[in-house]
């Protein structure tokens, strides 16, 4: 009883809220593991119950104390923050719609400023927050987005997989963040869709090439960068859907569902096959199910 009595104190008692990297959190994670317990909440990885005070793990990096000041991480030094680059892609498993590669770059300076929106993976956020958040980290983060539409997408699809298209949106994506910089972070990570090799690989025919890469799987779970990333992206995407619906008057469903395959029919009915390269990639199945009229 006395466990819980202590724990209903701490709702009123202080919070304090910080960034960790991969490895601290697992430092965090190792430390406290008998006082791990249980939390109804999608968007935290581990929750631990301690006697003076709760420490929330949430999937996006972000660690949440409530209750006591303790130093959590066995000493007196505040928890670090990694400077760091990040870059995601959006909009490669819907048949309508583009192709759209952000990447961003993280400081101290820039995260006193955004550790309080709540940032999280695009796909954890509903498109309403995603169009509320993606302003103010275009406005406080330097970025780079790369749109691919559908129409030039079609074209480039003809001699490049996806794979190797999503390489090139990254590696210019880098570039261009680069040169906005002017100088190279430490540490740059992608949101591994193949492997290194594969990568480099997808590239042999570029000039210039990107290499100081760290390629993790889940990474937008991971690196706060790389969460800004999705989100910027995701906002672009729907920014060119909203674009799109207006110009066509008509409703395109995400996804590559059967949803999708009747939206995709109603589209050819209304205004043609040779009109379906404009707003969908052609290469997916989908494409093969309708009837051409």
């Amino acid at each position: 009883m006395g466990l819980i009595t202590n724990y209903d104190k701490l709702e009123s008692m202080p919070t304090k809220s910080t960034l960790l990297t991969p490895a601290e959190i697992n430092k965090l994670k190792v430390k406290y593991k008998k006082y791990l317990s249980t939390v109804n909440n999608p968007y935290i990885d581990a929750f631990y119950r301690l006697p003076e005070c709760t420490i929330s793990i949430y999937t996006s990096g972000k660690v949440v104390i409530q209750g006591a000041d303790i130093d959590f991480m066995g000493t007196n030094a505040k928890p670090s923050f990694t400077p760091h680059a990040g870059s995601d892609e959006v909009g490669t498993g819907d048949y309508f719609g583009p192709v759209v590669v952000a990447a961003c770059y993280v400081d101290d300076e820039h995260y006193a400023l955004i550790k309080d929106l709540g940032i999280q993976d695009s796909k954890a956020i509903d498109d309403q927050m995603i169009q509320k958040l993606a302003p103010k980290l275009m406005e406080l983060l330097p970025y780079s987005v790369l749109i691919v539409q559908n129409t030039k997408y079609n074209q480039i699809q003809k001699a490049n997989n996806l794979n190797a298209i999503k390489a090139k949106l990254h590696n210019q994506a880098y570039k261009h963040l680069i040169a906005k910089l002017k100088f190279t972070p430490t540490l740059n990570v992608i949101d591994q869709f193949t492997p290194a090799m594969n990568y480099f690989k997808y590239l042999n025919d570029e000039h210039d090439v990107f290499k100081h890469l760290r390629f993790e799987t889940k990474a937008e779970n991971k690196y706060l960068a790389v969460a800004c990333a999705s989100i910027i992206a995701r906002d672009r995407f729907l920014a060119v859907w909203k674009q799109m619906e207006e110009q066509y008057s008509f409703s395109f469903p995400k996804g590559s569902g059967a949803l999708v395959d009747q939206a995709a029919q109603r589209f050819v009915d209304q205004y043609g096959f040779e009109k379906l390269h404009e707003v969908a990639k052609l290469h997916f199945k989908n494409t093969q199910k309708m009837e051409r009229i």
